[in-house]
């Protein structure tokens, strides 16, 4: 029987790094689903968390915040591209891309948590889609309750919870309880509580992982 474990992947739709990552550990998982059962709960984690809702030109953006210059900024943005290629995942973009807040998504990505049923994951998915791949706002509601319709989530339940606060108190601490613990850049993968996989990995790195993992539990 593959022996079970939880892993909290604390994360930002707003990082290309981040769907790279997730889908190097998806694959790692599938290629250890033998071994291995992965309880996953997506955790929040904001880049930008003042950034208003109608966004910010990211190549200006990533020039303020990272002091890189335009063609260090192209180069950097085509290594990720194809980073993303490589796991089978599309990130578009050019010189009109913007960056988004991600606090609304990440209520309903909390909402999703609750519903279960791997609802967390698919919306995701469909979050980092939006993002990257449609290159939609993921600040207005009409854009975030596409993806919990591609999700297979309820539209008008999820649009209750953006005409409200709900899960705003929920989402905050637990930023702030990540953060506690040390986590001040995402991708962080945390299994069982005790072991961090830092980075957008490739699946090689997360399968050595979590065999290792798996292996030093196997004989604790």
């Amino acid at each position: 029987m593959p022996m079970s474990l939880k892993i909290d992947v604390v994360s930002d739709i707003a990082c290309p790094w981040c769907i790279i990552g997730l889908r190097g550990l998806e694959e790692a998982l599938d290629r250890t689903r033998d071994l291995i059962a992965a309880d996953i709960h997506f955790q929040p984690f904001e880049l930008n968390p003042t950034m208003a809702r109608e966004g910010e030109n990211m190549a200006e953006h990533i020039q303020r915040k990272y002091s890189r210059t335009p063609e260090q900024s192209q180069d950097v943005r085509a290594m990720i591209r194809e980073r993303a290629a490589e796991v089978g995942f599309t990130i578009n973009g050019g010189p009109d891309s913007r960056i988004y807040n991600t606090f609304d998504a990440h209520r309903l990505l909390h909402w999703a948590g609750v519903e279960g049923g791997g609802r967390q994951q698919a919306l995701k998915h469909a979050l980092f889609e939006a993002y990257f791949t449609e290159q939609r706002n993921v600040a207005e509601h009409d854009v975030l309750l596409d993806a919990v319709a591609k999700a297979g989530l309820d539209r008008a339940a999820a649009a209750d919870i953006l005409a409200s606060d709900r899960y705003a108190g929920e989402v905050r601490d637990a930023e702030h309880h990540w953060q506690r613990r040390g986590i001040n850049s995402v991708p962080a993968v945390i299994v069982n509580d005790r072991w961090l996989i830092s980075g957008g990995q490739p699946p090689d790195a997360f399968e050595q992982a979590l065999r290792g993992i798996a292996a030093e539990l196997a004989t604790a």
